[in-house]
């Protein structure tokens, strides 16, 4: 029997593999996520005492190879969101830095040019490519960071980021618009439009059902929009403020990074933590 061609995504549809059948799901209208996740945000301070909890345990988990790490903050964060992030990223051997941007609130092209700037050190320094990993708006800018330098770039990691040109995702629209408008589009002469297309390097997105702050679907990487290197979306149970020190964002992040560049495969929970990782269903 012929084989059957690749399924080619109708308007208004994705590409679903659910590991029996690509099948086309229909996507729904933008929208943030729903009021209840909002409002129980708060449960990220148990995911930061989880972390601490099996911090000693974490060190367990693959060790790394030496090479640069940069870590990317949220809109209106900074770099203290992710020092639990880099302190277990160097005890498992990385060169982790956070970035030289201060508070991420402006996305424009000073900070394009700084982050920019940082890349090209990183990549100097450490004699290699760079993997990136942002949180929130920070995966987005990392993704248009490897968009613009592949060549400097190892790896993306988004957590819980707004991978979509539409801002409806995400119930931050209205402060991010407030500080910015309609800037980031300009960027580039539009350079920075078609956020849902994966950068052309290994690229994972980290989502959450529960996200209360950006809807899920707004996370979730379309695989009919890829570029030609390989992307992968990774569910957990979390909330959105507590993905950078949720301990099962920690194993998928420890575990992409521990791959030898040039030999990317599709995360594969171990048969004892694949509770933590759902299957994707849209």
């Amino acid at each position: 029997m012929a084989s059957m061609a690749p399924m080619q995504p109708l308007p208004g549809s994705i590409i679903v593999n659910d590991g029996k059948l690509e099948r086309e799901m229909p996507t729904e209208l933008p929208r943030p996520p729903h009021r209840i996740w909002t409002l129980s945000e708060g449960r990220a301070m148990l995911e930061f005492a989880a972390f601490y909890a099996s911090r000693a345990w974490m060190t367990s988990l693959p060790q790394g190879d030496g090479h640069a790490v940069m870590t990317l903050p949220g809109f209106m964060a900074t770099n203290s969101s992710t020092i639990p992030m880099r302190g277990l990223l160097r005890s498992l051997g990385y060169d982790a830095h956070g970035w030289d941007s201060g508070r991420n609130v402006r996305v424009n092209e000073e900070l394009i040019r700084k982050l920019e700037d940082q890349l090209e050190r990183l990549f100097q320094d450490s004699g290699g490519k760079v993997s990136l990993i942002g949180w929130s708006l920070g995966g987005v800018l990392a993704r248009e960071l490897a968009k613009l330098h592949p060549d400097k770039v190892r790896l993306v990691m988004s957590l819980g980021s707004p991978i979509t040109d539409d801002r409806n995702h995400t119930n931050a629209a209205r402060l991010f618009k407030f500080f910015n408008g309609d800037e980031p589009e300009r960027i580039r002469d539009g350079q920075f439009r078609g956020l849902d297309i994966a950068p052309p390097v290994p690229t994972t997105s980290v989502l959450t059902k529960t996200d209360g702050v950006v809807h899920w679907r707004g996370s979730v990487q379309d695989p009919a929009k890829a570029t030609g290197a390989p992307s992968e979306n990774i569910l957990v149970y979390a909330s959105h403020c507590g993905l950078g020190v949720n301990p099962s964002v920690m194993i998928a992040i420890a575990d992409r990074l521990a791959q030898p560049e040039g030999e990317w495969a599709p995360f594969e929970a171990s048969q004892g933590q694949s509770w933590l990782f759902p299957k994707l269903s849209l």
